[in-house]
């Protein structure tokens, strides 16, 4: 009898301890999520529009997280002219790079629990770009209830090949760098 008391107890505590994780809600309107593409000799860097998320840490953790980014959205902030900057905006959106038109979102799944040390969690997630998906690893910064992080995505894994060295020879100073940035900061309520 005692053996079967102490299990319920051990049972008990360990299944307490997953139900203490809470899903967050995202403030969309102040979550911020930046892009910067880099070339031979410049960059180009703007913004794109989370579409969904969905975050569950407890005290000490990220248990578990989904993200969906809305790439229709992607926009440029370097540019003052107005002509130059659409153009842009058309590109990257064109099958040369994200293909938006077949596809419209970009997906990130946090794949294990990620324990903050001194706030700082390191995240193991699957990252989907024009319907391929590859693991990826970055640190999660805690400060309140903003989540941060600068994520480095190599585009030539998601067949993102405009410019890019890894497919083409011969482009001189027309090469555009495969890996981008991404600046995240996640503002929950």
């Amino acid at each position: 009898m005692k053996t079967i008391r102490t299990l319920l107890i051990a049972t008990i505590f360990f299944a307490g301890g997953s139900v203490s994780a809470k899903s967050l809600t995202v403030d969309k309107s102040k979550t911020e999520i930046t892009w910067v593409g880099k070339k031979v000799g410049g960059q180009h860097n703007g913004t794109i529009n989370l579409k969904s998320a969905d975050l569950k840490v407890d005290a000490g953790a990220i248990i578990s997280g989904a993200f969906v980014i809305d790439m229709n959205t992607i926009a440029d902030s370097d540019l003052s002219d107005a002509g130059m900057q659409q153009k842009l905006e058309g590109h990257l959106k064109s099958d040369d790079f994200f293909g938006v038109s077949k596809y419209p979102e970009a997906k990130l799944v946090i794949t294990k629990k990620a324990p903050f040390k001194e706030n700082v969690a390191h995240v193991n997630a699957e990252l989907t770009i024009k319907g391929i998906t590859h693991p990826i690893e970055f640190d999660v910064t805690r400060s309140g209830n903003v989540y941060s992080s600068n994520i480095t995505v190599d585009r030539a894994k998601y067949n993102v090949r405009y410019g890019s060295g890894s497919f083409f020879d011969n482009l001189g100073d027309k090469v555009i760098y495969d890996n981008f940035e991404i600046g995240v900061k996640l503002v929950t309520e």
